[in-house]
């Protein structure tokens, strides 16, 4: 009898241990596979956000006819208005080359090579088997990704998500032969780093104009996303409702965006966007806000100046922890929570051509990465920002309490 009883305890001891070990193997194993998943999406995503051009071919070169330009603009000029290299795509011949000073950028057929090569951020064309440019189309990463400018100005390994602060984008699309004076002088006006999302839009066939004057922004970086809830400056709908926008609207992708509110209906098939928007967005939200550099900013004065931002600045009333606005916090976060543009001292023409005619309270992590501020880009700096606001809401502040809350928005 006693064998028996414990053999009996043994086997019950033995198959709960298996049957718990089984079922936290199976537990590990969902959580594994939710994660390479995620991974996988993400992945895609990448895949998407640098190297998918949404069919934009169709305005680049169909109607643009920007290939014939770029084949006969040099490397160096590519590189002058912006435009990167990623140097991970480089043969490592051609690496050396470079370090060495032994390619000429000013040789057009550099750029026909490195396109070629899938090596311009943001940029795809087509070779033919003669060395021609064949087809060009742009990709999220044009605006959205810049380089560490490892190897050289402009040439170095890819950073998702930032602001490329450099791409003169205006200037770009003004070399166009089919543009007239006016639009190309409108364009080159803009500047680097700025452009007007609603200034026109493209339908699939005719450049559409939607509001005149053009009005060009910042262009925002596309990290720390996650949480923000909104995208763009005037908040018109979440994350992937402007991918679809600028996608389809102002990139010259392929698909259907349709929004009444800003009087704008596209319509074409096959899609070639709104399937890929949720690997897409899944890969944004994935990238992380980049720390500020060691010594970038003055530890002790940031504190100070964390106190003032919660307290006699008063900006975390909107600029609300952990992602500094306050988008979400409306009774219904399917909606945004925005302000009038009187109520922040902003000037209302952009938000007039929006869905919501307000502005989103702006995230402010990683604001050291892409001056200038504001919409429209008329604060040159930090200090500029400040200035601002204890004009506008009357804050009285010193000399030095300005100085440590710039250094505190550094430090975030």
């Amino acid at each position: 009898m006693k064998f028996k009883l414990v053999s009996t305890t043994f086997i019950i001891f033995m198959t709960c241990f298996i049957l718990g070990f089984s079922l936290s193997s199976w537990a590990d194993r969902e959580k594994i596979n939710v994660s390479n998943t995620a991974e996988q999406r993400q992945r895609e995503g990448q895949a998407i956000f640098r190297f998918d051009t949404f069919g934009s071919e169709q305005l680049w070169t169909d109607v643009l006819r920007l290939h014939e330009v770029i084949a006969t603009v040099d490397a160096a000029t590519a590189l002058a208005v912006g435009l990167k290299v990623d140097v991970d795509a480089l043969p490592k011949e051609l690496v050396a080359a470079l370090q060495a000073g032994q390619v000429d950028l000013k040789k057009p057929e550099v750029t026909v090579e490195l396109l070629r090569l899938n090596a311009v951020v943001g940029v795809k064309g087509s070779v033919d088997e003669v060395g021609r440019l064949a087809t060009i189309g742009v990709t999220c990463a044009l605006c959205h990704s810049s380089v560490d400018n490892s190897l050289a100005p402009g040439i170095g390994k890819r950073l998702d998500g930032w602001v490329n602060t450099d791409l003169n984008v205006g200037a770009i699309m003004a070399l166009s032969p089919i543009l007239d004076d006016a639009t190309k002088a409108e364009f080159k006006a803009w500047g680097p780093g700025k452009f007007d999302p609603r200034r026109h839009y493209f339908d699939g066939i005719n450049i559409i104009p939607l509001n005149s004057p053009s009005l060009p922004v910042v262009i925002p970086p596309v990290y720390g996303l996650k949480g923000v809830g909104f995208e763009t400056y005037t908040a018109d709908g979440p994350i992937s409702y402007w991918n679809s926008y600028v996608g389809i609207g102002q990139m010259g992708g392929k698909g259907t965006f349709i929004d009444p509110r800003i009087g704008i209906t596209i319509v074409q098939t096959p899609d070639l966007v709104a399937s890929k928007l949720p690997a897409l967005l899944d890969y944004q939200l994935s990238l992380k806000t980049p720390k500020p550099e060691t010594g970038s900013f003055d530890r002790v004065a940031a504190q100070r100046g964390k106190h003032l931002f919660s307290n006699k600045a008063n900006c975390a009333t909107c600029h609300q922890p952990p992602h500094f606005t306050d988008v979400l916090s409306g009774p219904n976060q399917q909606e945004p929570f925005v302000h009038d543009p009187a109520e922040v001292g902003a000037d209302p023409a952009y938000a007039n051509r929006s869905a919501t005619k307000k502005y989103r309270t702006t995230p402010l992590r990683g604001l050291q990465q892409h001056p200038p501020y504001f919409r429209d880009g008329s604060a040159a700096d930090l200090l500029a920002v400040v200035n601002h606001y204890d004009k506008h809401f009357s804050l009285n502040l010193t000399k030095e309490e300005k100085a440590d809350l710039v250094e505190y928005l550094k430090s975030i």
